[in-house]
């Protein structure tokens, strides 16, 4: 167990500034990182002047910011546990989770944790089926897996090749977890422009998957715009070898080349231009769903779940530069997008960027019907600066379920992990923190928390480097969360947490 830094740490407020002003400049304004190249290990660090390192060493010699690796955390939060990376040695990506169980995404494949005593995971598997990101999801017996990266088949011994190449497979792979402690891999699904994350709609009987794909660059002749809509997979729940596209739903209809999706630059600098979508999450509860869609944030109908209809969309040419993923709160009459400036790789929560860049943007759900819509309220954004050293920016984030009250745990990569009240749409507060030191002093290094999830009583995040950790928030505004126990959790399908039936909805036949 890694040692705990003392309670009461001390919260860091340097305005350290920005990166060395080329590399920045080029984060900050090419919109998404391309794929990570297998095996996926973070990419290399980018060396920042000698400068911005005497700046952060000095920051940390003086305690403005936590030393190389240093744990520093709020007073409410307990470090539990970590499990650091083992055979499966890529950068960790999301999680799922379901009974006492944890999903772990990576790079390299997957890995199982039995969580049953979330003070002590025990590992139970190890999948090695490499293709990035390994965006991960459960429902029942079936786990599904994105591939988002050229391979040269749709096996696990796959090769990483050109995307040029005719034979190049990327999409949706699909592993029986009947038994937890040998996964078996039954059906796999080619979707146009590869699956970079996906988001599944449950029924009894069939298993909706949408997958989200967009152009990182020209190199892949099946994400030539206008790419411009969703893959929908119906998976039967008892013969996942006959999984298929049913349907690709035109999300951003309209004339030329490039549908009608945001421009991006130059008619809007710094914002991606709408290739696709990065992130869907659903609320079945409600047949809603929210789309994260690069240059564009959208609330759809999902009532008839192969046929998604949007009905409002929103952009932020000021502020957004790729709209990433979406939270709603419980009532469903919010929802929080993500913008992750940057694409993920940059130093971007400092003075320089400042408080609304990179950041959450809070929008309020008004209307009924098909005449809802999106109204901007806020932005969120940590307050703890961080190195010229450290990747920072909104990431991917979950509700932690308190009756009354809006609350959701939020990682922010070497940011940390945040914990926020939105209740008030226009004033959102951080409750409480985790976070590491930098993992270099002198040069730009990927790592840090990619998701920060909440599950019966803990926070689980799974750090890109350091592995698998625990954390334990104890606090009176959320600890009614710990009793709302969920039999099954994929974050981008949210459940509603106050009613019994689908909290422990068993879809067996």
């Amino acid at each position: 167990m890694t040692p705990l830094h003392t309670p009461g740490v001390r919260r860091r407020h340097l305005g350290v500034a920005a990166a060395a002003a080329g590399l920045l400049a080029a984060l900050l304004t090419a919109g998404p990182a391309a794929a990570i190249p297998d095996p996926g290990d973070p990419p290399a660090g980018a060396e920042v002047s000698s400068s911005q390192a005497a700046e952060t060493r000095s920051a940390i010699d003086s305690g403005e910011i936590p030393a190389v690796d240093e744990i520093v955390h709020s007073d409410n939060i307990e470090h539990v546990t970590n499990i650091p990376k083992a055979a499966i040695r890529g950068t960790n990506s999301d999680l799922a989770f379901q009974g006492g169980y944890a999903f772990a995404g990576n790079y390299d494949g997957f890995r199982i944790f039995d969580i049953s005593n979330p003070r002590s995971p025990r590992t139970v598997a190890q999948v090695l089926c490499p293709g990035s990101q390994n965006d991960i999801s459960v429902s029942g017996d079936l786990l599904f897996l994105s591939t988002d990266s050229s391979r040269s088949d749709n096996s696990c011994t796959s090769s990483l090749q050109p995307a040029t190449e005719k034979s190049s497979w990327e999409g949706m792979k699909i592993f029986d977890i009947s038994d937890k402690s040998d996964p078996k891999y039954v059906a796999a699904v080619e979707t146009a422009c590869g699956s970079h994350t996906h988001t599944l709609v449950p029924e009894r009987r069939n298993v909706y998957v949408y997958v989200s794909s967009y152009s990182p660059n020209a190199a892949f002749p099946d994400c030539q715009p206008p790419h411009d809509g969703i893959s929908v997979i119906k998976v039967p729940r008892k013969a996942p070898q006959r999984a298929a596209i049913v349907n690709f739903p035109v999300l951003f209809p309209g004339e030329g080349p490039d549908g009608g999706g945001n421009p991006g630059g130059p008619t809007n600098p710094g914002v991606s231009k709408t290739t696709g979508c990065h992130d869907i999450t659903v609320l079945p509860s409600k047949d809603l769903a929210a789309g994260a869609c690069m240059g564009d944030g959208i609330l759809f109908d999902i009532e008839d779940p192969e046929h998604p209809r949007v009905i409002d969309r929103v952009q932020d040419n000021v502020n957004f530069a790729f709209w990433h993923s979406a939270t709603f709160n419980q009532k469903a009459d919010k929802v929080v997008f993500a913008d992750e400036l940057g694409g993920g790789v940059a130093a971007t929560c400092n003075t320089r960027v400042g408080p609304h860049r990179g950041a959450d943007g809070i929008y309020d759900i008004t209307g009924r019907g098909d005449k809802r819509k999106l109204v901007f309220r806020s932005y969120f954004k940590i307050d703890r600066h961080q190195a010229d050293t450290e990747n920072c920016v909104a990431h991917n984030a979950s509700l932690i379920p308190v009756k009354g009250r809006d609350i959701m745990v939020q990682a922010w990569y070497q940011g940390g992990v945040s914990v926020v009240d939105f209740t008030d749409s226009d004033r959102p507060e951080e409750i409480a923190y985790f976070e590491r030191g930098p993992v270099s002093a002198t040069d730009l290094t990927v790592a840090g928390s990619w998701s920060a999830y909440y599950y019966n009583g803990y926070i689980y995040s799974n750090d890109m480097a350091k592995g698998f950790d625990v954390l334990k928030i104890n606090d009176r505004r959320t600890d009614a969360g710990a009793k709302v126990r969920m039999r099954e959790l994929n974050v981008q399908t949210q459940p509603n947490y106050f009613d019994d039936s689908a909290v422990s909805a068993d879809f067996d036949d």
